[in-house]
């Protein structure tokens, strides 16, 4: 054993990506730390590492540095189970290599270091592994500890305005492609993560309902839900257009069965009524003299209504499960004011909180 003082690791979570979503205990976590850890994905996810940098710079005033490497190729044609798995085991094991030889080399014994980690640390995320793959090994002692953040679920789960359970039932966390291998055969609601080929839409036909999100909590926010027979092959386009335009996507949703599916308690939308969709406006992450906060809201999302095939839209609210228009207005609130020249809340492309309506002074 080393008389050396010990190593410590922080695994902080961070948040689904609203910089808003950072808890007081990950700011203070952050504010231990001397060297921060980041696995760049390549130019197309350069934005979530300055994200991660301009969250730094927002939050610390002391002295940090910045220690990156390039996250290792991993494998990700392979459909058969076995293979995947193997697939996976490698890759986490090629980052482990990586991660050790930036905690022997960049962090001193006695420094603390950390991890920024998307979402919430212990739900489907690799760093607690590889940590503990690190530890086994016996080359380099160190402590770690954990700061939970708010995961990407609970972020679909409020952005939707809905519980991710319902009454005495069961919810299922699973992968995308056990969703595929087969649908559980009790009446619990399923949230499926990392779902690359669209398990989705060989699941029409059930009376499901969806919730569904993509790039949640940052200014590129998508945000669909209603019927899966009606809104699937809109999801499934809407998919498409964003990785198309941003090179990658990372969304999540929540499948909901039987009656009652928007809130869980209520009923479906009627026939013939209209529910109403958030769909993203997207802003620039970037703005002179401003915060990193202040930099996310220029790209809040609006609001706006479509009806489906049925005369019900993809929504997330249903008539009579809150308001969904303006105080007194009689006016749809939707990301544009109906008075933009006078109304100063419209000058600055933000569009009102929900269940208010901007009106002009």
């Amino acid at each position: 054993m080393s008389d050396a003082p010990p190593r410590h690791i922080l695994v902080i979570g961070m948040g689904a990506g609203d910089p808003d979503h950072l808890t007081l205990a990950a700011i203070k976590a952050m504010r231990r730390a001397q060297v921060f850890f980041v696995l760049g994905k390549g130019r197309e996810k350069e934005s979530l590492t300055r994200l991660r940098r301009d969250i730094l710079a927002e939050h610390l005033t002391g002295p940090y540095r910045v220690v990156e490497a390039e996250d290792p190729w991993r494998d990700r044609t392979q459909d058969d189970r076995g293979r995947y798995t193997s697939a996976v085991h490698d890759w986490r094991h090629r980052r482990a290599d990586i991660c050790e030889r930036l905690i022997i080399e960049e962090l001193a014994p006695g420094e603390c270091g950390a991890f920024l980690v998307w979402g919430d640390p212990s739900l489907y995320d690799s760093t607690l592994a590889i940590l503990e793959d690190i530890r086994d090994r016996g080359t380099v002692e160190f402590g770690h500890e954990v700061i939970p953040g708010i995961s990407s679920v609970s972020a679909l789960a409020a952005r939707h305005r809905t519980s991710l359970n319902q009454v005495g039932r069961p919810i299922h966390i699973t992968p995308g492609r056990r969703l595929a291998e087969g649908f559980p055969d009790d009446d619990g609601d399923i949230v499926v993560m990392l779902d690359g080929h669209e398990s989705f839409t060989h699941l029409t036909g059930r009376g499901l309902w969806i919730y569904w999100g993509a790039y949640i909590g940052t200014p590129d926010e998508l945000l669909v839900s209603g019927p899966l027979d009606e809104v699937a092959d809109r999801i499934s386009r809407i998919r498409a257009e964003a990785r198309e335009r941003h090179g990658w996507i990372m969304d999540t949703y929540l499948l909901r069965q039987g009656p009652g599916a928007p809130g869980g308690a209520g009923s479906l939308v009627p026939s013939g009524k209209v529910a109403s969709t958030w769909t993203s406006w997207s802003g620039p992450w970037a703005g002179a003299g401003q915060g990193v906060a202040g930099r996310a809201r220029r790209g809040r999302r609006r609001r706006t209504s479509s009806s489906g095939p049925a005369g019900v839209s993809s929504g997330t609210r249903a008539p009579g499960s809150g308001r969904a228009h303006g105080r007194g207005s009689g006016t749809r609130r939707s990301g544009r004011c109906p008075a933009p020249d006078s109304c100063p809340r419209a000058r600055r492309w933000r569009a009102p909180r929900p269940g208010t309506a901007c009106r002009s002074p």
